[in-house]
């Protein structure tokens, strides 16, 4: 009786061990977005000129810095900017407006050209009657990089996923215009 235990805990044991190395050895699928949308956001930055149509501006600078030009770091480190961008479905500024991106991004790297976003996509079309927020980092110099889609409200009800920015335009320290495209892989 004894030695038939000692088999049987031998071949449990002998079961587990083989199923948890199978499990290893399982690739991990990505998982096909249950929402997929692209937009495209334009911000022009306020330059001491433009106060008409400026979306964002410089809020907090360092010590050494300036609130309208970059004087001292060519990264703008320690800048930080609050936006509030139009939203279109086209790169043309000058399309209706779906709606604003509202938020802020800091520059928080010295060697380079990078930042960290926090912002909400609010729309006010008949497509869309909700929000969208987003946070993460930013490595600006990277042709395309992928920030958070932390949640939502209305259509895009506790949403999440990956935004993936690409910089369509971009016209010196005055311009930007990104490509937001959303994947989402929780939808409500």
């Amino acid at each position: 009786m004894g030695s038939t235990k000692l088999i049987l805990v031998l071949f449990c044991l002998l079961l587990i061990i083989s199923s948890s190395s199978a499990a290893r050895k399982k690739k991990i699928q990505a998982r096909k977005p249950c929402k997929r949308v692209v937009f495209y956001f334009h911000d022009i930055i306020y330059n001491g000129k433009n106060t008409k149509n400026a979306t964002s501006a410089i809020v907090s600078a360092p010590a050494w810095g300036n609130m309208t030009v970059n004087v001292f770091t060519p990264s703008h480190f320690g800048d930080v900017v609050v936006f509030d961008d139009p939203i279109t479905l086209d790169n043309n500024l000058h399309s209706t407006p779906i709606g604003c991106a509202q938020g802020f991004y800091l520059y928080d790297k010295k060697e380079t050209f990078t930042a960290w976003l926090g912002f909400s996509f609010v729309f006010n079309s008949t497509a869309h009657k909700s929000s969208l927020n987003f946070a993460g980092a930013d490595p600006l110099m990277n042709k395309t990089r992928d920030i958070s889609v932390i949640g939502g409200t209305g259509d895009f009800f506790m949403a999440r996923g990956i935004a993936t920015l690409r910089t369509d335009a971009f016209e010196g320290e005055v311009y930007f215009r990104l490509c937001v495209d959303i994947k989402l892989s929780k939808c409500w």
